[in-house]
C-alpha cells in the first residue's frame, strides 16, 4: 500500500508547532516551614519591628496535607503575628503567581483557620485595633478564678521582644475550672499556640468540669497608672477519680510563653501544683507522656523536694553504704537497688510523687550523694546499667528475685535495710532491641550512657541551685 508523500512545507510547519507545545513541570510544593514564619508581639509599635520574638513551631507541616507541604504558589510568603495580649492572631499571604500544576491549590486561609480558628481576624487594621479593644482579656477571664500563689520575680519583666527592666515582676497563678464560660473563652484563644508549640498536644474539653486550667499572670502598672494583666504559662490538669473516695491530678498540657522561658515560672507552676495536691490531699499528681524538657525540670523540681524530705534522706545514706561493699559489675548477680515500699508510699502521701517518677528521682539523689572522686561510682554505673537491662529484658538478664541487705540503724526498724529487688512485670518493654547479641549490647550500652549524662545533668543544676537560690530550674 502507497503512502502519501506530503509536502516539505507541511513538515516544516508541523515541527513548529510540536515546539510550542511543552508540559509545566510537576509541582513539588513547598514545606510549610520554610515559607511561614510566625511573630508573637504585644503591642501595635512591635508589629513592624524587624527585631519582634520569632516563634519556633514544633511542626508546622503537619497541619498542611498528609506530606506536610503547600501546592500551587510560586514565591509563597505567610507571615503571621499573634498577639501575646489577646491571642488573635493575624496572617498576611503573599506570592508571585498560583495555577494547579497537578497537586491542587492548597486552601491557605482553610488550613490557617485549623489553627487558629476564630481567633484569625481577617486584616491588619483589624488585629492591630485589638491591641485597643481587648487590652483586658486576660484580666476579664481570670476575674472570678480562684488566686493561688503570689510570688515576686526580680528582674523578669519582659515583653515579647525581651525587653527588660530591674522591677519586681509580681506573678500569680491563678485556676479557673472548666465549664464555665471564661475558662472557655480564655482556652480557645491559646490552644492555638498550644498547638503550635507543644508536641503532640490536643484541645481539651472545656465542658467538662474535671478539667482545671492553673494560670501563671504577670501584673505591672503601665504608664497611666493601670494595671496589666500578661498571661505568663499555664498548665490543664484533670482531676480523675481514684477509689473509694480520692482523686488524682494529672498533668496533660504545659506551656510557658517563649519570650518567658527559662526564668523559673515552670518551676514556680510545678510548686504550685504539688501544693494543691498536698493540701488537697489528693492520692497523687502524675503527667501525661512529658516531653523530655518538661521531664527534666520535673525531675529538678522533684529531686529539690525530696532532698528537704529526711525519711529518704536516712534510706539515700544507707544505699550509698551499700556501694562500698565491693565491685558490683564482679559479682555473679548484680542487683538493682531500690527504695523500700514503705519509702515509696511514704513519698507518695506526704509529697505526691507517684512511684515512677519516684524512681527516677531515686537514682539521681544517689548519685548527688556520692562522692564523684570516690571508686564507688563503678558500682553506680553497674546498679543503672543492671535496671536498664531488666527493664528492657526483664527476667531474662538473670537479675530476677529480691535481696535485702540489713544496715546498722538506731531508728525504727522497718527503716534499718534498702531492697535489691527486680520484679517480674515491673516494667513493661518500650525499647525495640535488635535480636543479635553484639547489636543488643551495643544498644544497652547507649542507653545507660544516656541515663547516666541525664543523671549527671539533673544532679549538677539541682546542686548549682543549692548553692545559688537565684539560678532558676526552668
Amino acid at each position: 500500500m502507497g503512502q502519501k508523500q506530503r509536502a516539505s512545507s507541511d513538515v516544516d510547519n508541523e515541527v513548529k508547532k510540536r515546539r510550542r507545545v511543552g508540559f509545566s513541570g510537576i509541582d513539588d510544593g513547598v514545606e510549610a516551614k520554610d515559607c511561614i514564619t510566625i511573630y508573637l508581639v504585644s503591642s501595635k509599635e512591635e508589629f513592624d519591628a524587624p527585631e519582634s520574638f520569632v516563634i519556633h513551631p514544633v511542626d508546622l507541616n503537619s497541619f498542611f496535607n498528609d506530606d506536610g507541604k503547600i501546592y500551587g504558589y510560586v514565591g509563597l510568603k505567610i507571615t503571621i503575628w499573634i498577639s501575646s495580649i489577646s491571642f488573635y492572631a493575624y496572617a498576611d499571604i503573599s506570592f508571585q503567581s498560583s495555577s494547579d500544576r497537578g497537586k491542587g491549590i492548597t486552601d491557605l486561609k482553610s488550613a490557617l483557620q485549623t489553627i487558629f480558628a476564630e481567633t484569625l481576624v481577617d486584616s491588619k487594621d483589624e488585629f492591630l485595633q485589638k491591641f485597643m479593644v481587648d487590652n483586658d482579656f486576660v484580666r476579664t477571664n481570670i476575674s472570678e478564678g480562684e488566686a493561688l500563689k503570689h510570688k515576686a520575680f526580680e528582674g523578669n519583666i519582659c515583653d515579647s521582644n525581651q525587653h527588660t527592666d530591674s522591677s519586681t515582676s509580681n506573678v500569680e497563678v491563678v485556676r479557673l475550672v472548666a465549664g464555665k464560660m471564661a475558662t472557655g473563652q480564655l482556652y480557645s484563644h491559646i490552644i492555638p499556640l498550644t498547638l503550635l508549640l507543644v508536641d503532640g498536644s490536643s484541645p481539651i474539653d472545656v465542658t467538662d468540669s474535671q478539667w482545671e486550667l492553673y494560670l501563671v499572670c504577670q501584673k505591672k502598672t503601665d504608664q497611666q497608672g493601670e494595671i496589666q494583666c500578661r498571661l505568663i504559662g499555664f498548665t490543664a490538669v484533670y482531676r480523675f477519680y481514684h477509689y473509694p473516695d480520692d482523686s488524682r491530678l494529672r498533668l496533660s498540657q504545659i506551656l510557658v510563653l517563649p519570650p518567658y522561658q527559662h526564668k523559673g515560672y515552670g518551676r514556680f507552676l510545678l510548686e504550685v501544683l504539688y501544693d494543691v495536691a498536698i493540701s488537697e490531699n489528693v492520692f497523687d499528681f502524675t503527667v501525661e507522656e512529658p516531653l523530655d524538657h518538661f521531664q527534666h525540670v520535673r525531675t529538678c523540681v522533684d529531686i529539690l523536694r525530696l532532698r528537704r524530705f529526711d525519711p529518704i534522706q536516712n534510706i539515700v545514706t544507707k544505699a550509698v553504704s551499700l556501694l562500698k561493699q565491693g565491685k558490683l559489675s564482679k559479682k555473679t548477680h548484680c542487683p538493682r537497688l531500690l527504695p523500700p515500699p514503705s519509702a515509696v508510699e511514704d513519698v507518695r502521701k506526704n509529697l505526691k510523687i507517684n512511684k515512677q517518677q519516684f524512681l527516677q528521682c531515686w537514682e539521681v539523689l544517689i548519685y548527688i550523694a556520692i562522692n564523684p572522686a570516690d571508686k564507688n561510682t563503678e558500682n553506680f554505673v553497674s546498679i543503672i546499667s543492671n535496671r536498664i537491662k531488666y527493664d528492657i529484658l526483664g527476667k531474662d538478664s538473670g537479675t530476677s528475685g529480691k535481696q535485702l541487705f540489713d544496715v546498722p540503724s538506731d531508728v525504727d526498724e522497718d527503716m534499718s535495710f534498702v531492697m535489691f529487688r527486680s520484679e517480674a512485670n515491673e516494667a513493661s518493654n518500650t525499647v525495640q532491641m535488635d535480636d543479635n547479641q553484639a547489636n543488643q549490647e551495643e544498644q544497652l550500652q547507649k542507653l545507660v550512657h544516656e541515663r547516666l549524662k541525664e543523671i549527671q545533668l539533673i544532679a549538677e543544676k539541682v546542686t548549682h541551685h543549692l548553692g545559688n537560690t537565684g539560678v532558676a530550674v526552668d
